[in-house]
């Protein structure tokens, strides 16, 4: 007999969609037979299955090791040490990171390891997480940028944690910001719509400005902080969250942000590249805003993030005499208010880390 407790990063599911986990090689109908049977117990009594797990639940599973063995998954999960994580806020259900650009958001393709590994290597490695959880439970992501995209990313350390931020993200309930730099001056703020397809063999979107069979809608805010004559300093707001939509977006307005090999212009990108060894599109998830909430995630209910712009990013905005713009209007317009560990780039010393 083999025994299970359900930690709080388990609980909330249904109890065969966690045997399903843990016997991921064992056909569903053998599953609900060891149920019948009373082969499988839940809190020492029989189950059906549909029961909702709480934590500290037990599970009693009563099969030969050699039949566990058999439909049970391998328990070697792949991660990486979680050194390179740059956390942001954390709580026993939900972790916010400052990706760096160049980091996966999850893995593609290929054995690269992506922020999701990275996540993984932090909690075994604090204990947070052990092998045997990983069985019936994956910590993961539940927004993703582009691999040159730096920013806040929301994870999910428990079931619930999952459940509650997938549910802000497809209803809409976040509201995210980015920061970028684009060509051109631009003094006006300005909400823009167009049309979205995406070339999936290329990894390419085009914009197009009236509705296409094969397209869809997409809606872009940007408010201008600063310029230098040349360049524009933006603060971009998403209404649709489309692959690429910003970069893309803005190119098609005549304004593609500095460095985007894929949507940019060359002679300016080639200049950037020249003057500060900038190789992937300026652009930065700066600011989450979480909407009112309760239960779980009640302890960021109403609660301002913001991460701090990469060395690079920062270099450039000195560079270009954006420094102060970045700083000032930030702070008088955008109602930001800071704790340092949280968002050293600004010049607050209330110490709240956000707002209420």
């Amino acid at each position: 007999m083999k025994e299970f407790i359900i930690k709080e990063n388990e609980a909330g599911q249904r109890f065969d969609k966690y045997l399903a986990k843990l016997l991921s090689k064992a056909p569903k109908g053998f599953v609900y037979k060891m149920l019948r049977k009373k082969n499988i117990k839940l809190n020492d009594k029989k189950a059906s299955g549909g029961e909702k797990l709480q934590p500290r639940d037990r599970v009693s599973v009563y099969l030969s090791d050699e039949t566990f063995a058999k439909f049970s998954p391998s328990r070697e999960v792949s991660y990486e040490s979680g050194e390179k994580l740059n956390i942001l806020y954390e709580d026993a259900h939900i972790l916010l990171v400052n990706k760096p650009a160049g980091m996966l958001s999850q893995r593609a393709s290929g054995k690269e390891p992506s922020l999701v590994e990275y996540l993984i290597g932090y909690l075994v490695e604090s204990g947070q997480l052990t092998r045997e959880e990983m069985a019936t439970f994956h910590p993961s992501v539940c927004n993703r940028l582009d691999r040159n995209t730096s920013g806040i990313i929301a994870c999910g350390k428990s079931l619930t944690g999952l459940q509650e931020l997938a549910r802000l993200f497809s209803g809409r309930l976040l509201h995210k910001k980015y920061l970028c730099i684009v060509k051109g001056v631009i003094k006006k703020e300005k909400f823009i719509k167009g049309y979205l397809h995406k070339d999936e063999k290329c990894n390419k979107v085009r914009v197009y400005l009236q509705e296409r069979e094969d397209a869809v809608p997409i809606e872009t805010q940007y408010t201008p902080l600063g310029d230098n004559g040349s360049v524009t300093l933006l603060c971009v707001t998403l209404f649709t969250g489309r692959s690429h939509q910003i970069r893309a977006h803005l190119a098609s307005t005549g304004h593609p942000l500095l460095g985007d090999r894929k949507y940019g212009d060359t002679a300016v990108n080639e200049k950037m590249y020249r003057k500060y060894s900038l190789k992937h599109q300026l652009l930065h998830s700066f600011l989450l805003e979480m909407p009112r909430l309760d239960g779980a995630l009640g302890p960021v209910s109403q609660k301002v993030f913001c991460a701090p712009v990469p060395a690079l990013f920062q270099n450039i905005l000195k560079g270009e005499s954006l420094e102060e713009s970045y700083y000032e209007i930030l702070e008088r317009n955008m109602g930001i208010c800071a704790a340092d560990s949280v968002c050293t780039h600004l010049r607050c010393d209330c110490g709240s880390g956000s707002i209420n």
